[in-house]
């Protein structure tokens, strides 16, 4: 029989199981405590019970392990020093999406180099997340491939679907099974109504094909994410976070018949992708908030130790330390001080 299937495939690699991995890098008591608290937290402020802002501030993405925990252990005192006015949770992003190509986050490639060693990018993802957790930092990440939540998400607090994926029935799905509160963003072109739909979809109960706790292929049966809202990262063609963009959100959030909290993203389109730029959203956001705009719950910065960002080439050897090789960030020291200013106007 002439062969039809598989005919692209140059390699099948097993990996092992969510079970055989969490196994070999088990939760502390102390991280799983931090995730139970930081869900609780979130969960509040989105239900209102909670009045401070909730701030997801963290590199673009996680390339290495050393600076990221460094970039952790001075954001962990702060959130301590600063937790009256803020919720600080650090953002740990393992996996990118690409418009066309492109390194694709640590969990796909962690040594950078094209040999895509994804069974060694969930076990540093794990090691990575225990220590963050277990300094009593909470962690928020982006689900992007359907079968890593099984490998992670006991270490998660906040979760995002991305602005290329929250149309995905795929992952409205995976969405609706996950355990943490769950940001969608808008889509890149600034739809605001494939955020809605998702929001719809994803409370909702559904079935579908996964990987269980021992890497079968199986039926899932979701109950439905409890908790979700809108991230605002804006459009092709302009920002939205101004105050009329926040109000015709809640608006279109209150016909619909959606839980009023949104998130605005300080970057990508909202900073036209120059991190000089996410300090004025950053501020006005803040000035909203303290305004008394109920609707918003959330912002989001994209931060590391050093400012902007670098090509991350094939040889790890001769990246800036501290830098991100995707999108631009803000550096530690505007960081600090944008925390420190919106903790003090918001006491």
């Amino acid at each position: 029989m002439i062969p039809t299937q598989n005919l692209r495939v140059r390699e099948t690699v097993r990996l092992r199981s969510p079970r055989e991995i969490k196994a070999l890098v088990p939760a502390t008591n102390a991280a799983n405590a931090t995730v139970v608290t930081g869900r609780e937290q979130v969960r509040a402020i989105l239900d209102g019970d909670d009045a401070r802002l909730l701030v997801v501030v963290g590199p673009c993405s996680i390339h290495d392990p050393v600076s990221a925990r460094e970039y952790a252990g001075r954001l962990a005192r702060l959130r301590d020093e600063l937790g009256d006015a803020l919720c600080i949770i650090m953002r740990v992003y393992f996996e990118k999406p690409r418009t066309t190509l492109g390194w694709k986050g640590l969990i796909n490639d962690p040594f950078i180099n094209g040999t895509c060693d994804i069974e060694t990018g969930l076990d540093i993802a794990r090691r990575l997340l225990i220590d963050i957790n277990s300094l009593g930092l909470p962690a928020a990440t982006e689900f992007l491939d359907p079968y890593t939540p099984q490998y992670l998400d006991d270490l998660i607090t906040w979760a995002a679907i991305g602005a290329r994926t929250t149309e995905s029935q795929t992952h409205r799905e995976m969405a609706s099974a996950l355990s943490m509160p769950v940001g969608f963003k808008n889509g890149t072109d600034g739809s605001l109504q494939i955020a809605l739909d998702a929001m719809v979809a994803a409370r909702s109960p559904h079935s579908f094909l996964g990987i269980d706790e021992d890497g079968y292929t199986a039926i899932i049966r979701s109950l439905g994410v409890t908790h979700s809202h809108v991230v605002l990262r804006g459009g092709k063609d302009h920002p939205n976070y101004a105050p009329e963009f926040v109000s015709a959100a809640a608006a279109a959030l209150r016909r619909a018949g959606l839980r009023e909290k949104l998130m605005v993203d300080c970057s990508h389109a909202n900073s036209g992708k120059h991190c000089e730029n996410q300090e004025g959203v950053f501020h006005n956001v803040v000035a909203q908030f303290k305004a008394g705009n109920t609707a918003l719950a959330c912002v989001m910065l994209e931060s590391h130790l050093y400012a902007g960002n670098q090509p991350p080439g094939w040889d790890p050897q001769l990246l800036k330390y501290g830098v991100s090789i995707t999108d631009e960030c803000v550096g530690w020291d505007t960081t600090e001080r944008l925390l420190r200013e919106a903790a003090a106007q918001l006491s």
